[in-house]
């Protein structure tokens, strides 16, 4: 007896890719797969389903509601099948050892200590410490197997260091609400002039998204400065003024206010390791497990975040036209 709708694994896949790329033309790219075909997997899971997925247009295909809302599971089963595949291969390969991974700590709280969990139920064996530092471990010298880095820590025209792009990641400038109703937001680079900003100290002076606003905002006001991203995050929230931080880390926290996208300053995240490493199989099953996972997360994470900021914009503007009534009676 048939429990419920049953659709096949491909048609899921497909789903997936279509949501990621925008449409079907980008995920039959991805998947190796005609255009065609994609749409006519897409179609099919429809109607296994029930329900409509996408909205088509000539812009692309957009997530119906029921899409948005079936698409954290639909990355659970894929999350299931690749953790099926990557325990098959942990059994053939009996992996096991220590493996070192050095991190900054905004990210290694976001991202990778949470995907840990699952990584250790793929593979017990496997004991992997976390170096979690703002500074840049030397892994030519072994101060770590494999390193998470963002393009602007990224130094390997002079080294023989491996790197496999794991996101694009893009920066904002924020305050906290509250500031925001006391004091109004930037919207504009040039508005930043206006407001209390907070800087970077140590090595995160040379952070490129705080150069830029100091360049954007040369008689902007710095009354806080912090040596670590995670420290820069956590005096935005506590109200000290405004900074640029990942969109990514932040979007989804409704204690951050985005007040603009910063358009100039992407960032890739990358893996890296050294050559002799590749072939170990512990590096091998790291690096194989954090690229999907990252993605899934990456979706998860934006979703959420343009539903926070949608509601911490309507909350501050609604708050800031109560004040400026009150102050006109």
């Amino acid at each position: 007896m048939q429990n419920g709708p049953m659709f096949d694994w491909n048609d899921l896949r497909t789903f997936l890719a279509v949501a990621r790329g925008g449409s079907t033309l980008a995920a039959a790219k991805a998947l190796g797969i005609n255009q065609t075909t994609a749409a006519r997997r897409i179609e099919a899971l429809e109607q296994a389903v029930g329900l409509k997925l996408f909205e088509r247009g000539q812009a692309g295909s957009r997530l119906t509601e029921a899409g948005l809302a079936l698409i954290i599971e639909a990355e659970a089963v894929e999350r299931a099948a690749e953790g099926f595949a990557h325990q098959a291969r942990s059994l053939q390969r009996g992996m096991s050892g220590t493996l070192r991974v050095t991190i900054n700590e905004a990210m290694a709280n976001a991202f990778l200590a949470p995907a840990l969990a699952d990584f250790r139920r793929l593979y017990p064996d496997i004991k992997v410490e976390m170096v979690v530092s703002d500074a840049f471990l030397d892994l030519a010298k072994g101060e770590a197997d494999v390193a998470i880095r963002g393009s602007g820590g990224l130094t390997l025209a002079d080294s023989d260091l491996i790197s496999r792009k794991l996101s694009d990641v893009n920066w904002g400038l924020y305050c906290s609400p509250d500031y925001a109703i006391q004091h109004g937001f930037p919207t504009t680079p040039e508005e930043i002039n206006d407001h209390l900003l907070i800087g970077g100290e140590g090595a995160l002076a040379h952070l490129p998204a705080l150069k830029w606003m100091a360049e954007k905002a040369p008689r902007g006001r710095v009354h806080t400065r912090s040596s670590t991203l995670t420290n820069l995050a956590v005096s935005v929230k506590a109200g000290l003024g405004v900074a640029p931080l990942p969109m990514l880390i932040c979007n989804h926290d409704p204690d951050m206010h985005l007040c603009l996208e910063i358009d100039e300053l992407p960032t890739t995240v990358f893996t890296v390791w050294r050559p002799e490493m590749k072939d170990v199989p512990r590096v091998r099953a790291f690096i194989d497990f954090l690229t999907p996972h990252f993605v899934g997360v990456r979706k998860a994470f934006q979703d959420k975040g343009r539903l926070v900021q949608e509601e911490n914009r309507r909350a501050v503007l609604e708050a800031r036209a109560r004040i400026a009534a009150e102050a006109r009676t």
